[in-house]
């Protein structure tokens, strides 16, 4: 694996690249492709979400479990797909909070690289995922790192708004700084959750709120 990671990224996390657990990641992953397994996203894209939203950027951070684990979806960014990828239901329903939120219909892609430019980090806490196989690299290692980056965030910076959607999220709360962080929770937009709190949830408006209050520039939420 090419740990080819964002200038300001490689500097705010520089101790974790030569720790045992990250040194076993790499390990971990050369000997699953040496083995013939299709990991996603490529090699090229595991830290996507770090070369789109620069540490100094970051305005929110949107925490998923893994990467899409079907051919063609996962390009490292959470909860995103690339161009002319149709977007899967978990997103389906993020577009329908959206348009009932802030009245703006996105039908026509699923590339969520324009919020990412404007300061949401699109975390997963694993970083790979092997092909058709949801969470089987949840235990490599990844976890390790991206709690890091939290808990980075949450020390190094003010004002950030946390959106965790669901319970695995949810229980990143612990690595955050209530007292100078916002944290906003709700039921995980997959289809089987969405009703139960996450359709209605207002987040979108609400961290824009937060940031204006703050002085920050809202995002723009379309696509």
């Amino acid at each position: 694996m090419n740990v080819a990671i964002e200038p300001s990224w490689k500097e705010q996390l520089k101790g974790e690249f030569e720790k045992p657990y990250f040194e076993h990641l790499v390990t971990f992953l050369k000997n699953e492709k040496s083995a013939g397994k299709t990991i996603y996203p490529p090699g090229n894209k595991i830290f996507n979400a770090f070369a789109h939203t620069p540490f100094d950027n970051v305005k929110v951070v949107v925490i998923g479990q893994d990467p899409y684990h079907n051919p063609g979806q996962a390009h490292g960014l959470s909860f995103s797909v690339p161009d002319g990828i149709a977007p899967p239901p978990s997103l389906v329903n993020i577009f329908k909070e959206i348009k009932s939120d802030l009245d703006i219909t996105i039908n026509s892609t699923g590339n969520l690289e324009k919020w990412a430019k404007q300061g949401v980090l699109l975390l997963n806490a694993s970083l790979t995922v092997e092909v058709n196989k949801p969470m089987s690299h949840s235990q490599a290692g990844w976890h390790t790192f991206t709690d890091e980056t939290i808990k980075t965030i949450s020390v190094k910076k003010e004002n950030v708004v946390f959106l965790l959607w669901g319970r695995f999220a949810q229980n990143k709360e612990a690595l955050i700084d209530t007292s100078k962080h916002l944290i906003l929770k709700a039921a995980h937009p997959s289809p089987l959750s969405a009703y139960n709190g996450f359709y209605g949830c207002k987040h979108f408006s609400k961290t824009n709120a937060w940031l204006q209050e703050k002085g920050i520039e809202p995002l723009d939420w379309s696509l």
